[in-house]
């Protein structure tokens, strides 16, 4: 099960441009570290929130729609049920890749994994991309193990 996670999770890292939604004005929230490492790696992210303009001193945009020259790759850190209003926006970008934070928090919603799968997005229902960005922190390498002793992680 590792492995196949592994490729997958490679796979949408591998793309450069990758877009988070669920940024907020608050600097420790799951989504604002995960912004902040994927930028700090090399990434050129994209902050989604529709009640901010800006977030970590990065313009931000309202939705995956509006990002300039578009978007293959999503990160969502939401809610479920916001994740579930994020797919539809995503599928109407034309997004390909899609990751659903399910970490110490929880992103997935089953019927946005099954939407995602119905217009052909490729979707990671959980786990967390600091598990498998390099160099990844002691803490995620932790969780990554933890979380797939328990099962927890995507097949």
């Amino acid at each position: 099960m590792m492995s196949n996670l592994r490729v997958r999770a490679d796979e949408f890292l591998s793309q450069k441009r990758i877009a988070v939604a669920g940024v907020s004005r608050t600097e420790q929230d799951s989504a604002n570290i995960i912004y902040k490492k994927l930028r700090d790696t090399g990434y050129q992210v994209f902050a989604i929130n529709p009640n901010a303009e800006e977030v970590e001193g990065d313009p931000c945009y309202p939705t995956i729609g509006s990002i300039p020259d578009g978007i293959e790759n999503v990160v969502i850190v939401t809610t479920p049920e916001v994740t579930d209003s994020v797919v539809r926006d995503c599928a109407d970008a034309g997004v390909k890749r899609v990751w659903m934070h399910r970490s110490l928090g929880n992103s997935v919603s089953d019927d946005a994994v099954e939407f995602c799968r119905q217009h052909g997005i490729q979707v990671l229902d959980g786990g967390c991309p600091m598990m498998f960005c390099e160099p990844v922190d002691f803490g995620h390498k932790c969780l990554r193990t933890v979380m797939g002793w328990a099962g927890r992680l995507p097949k």
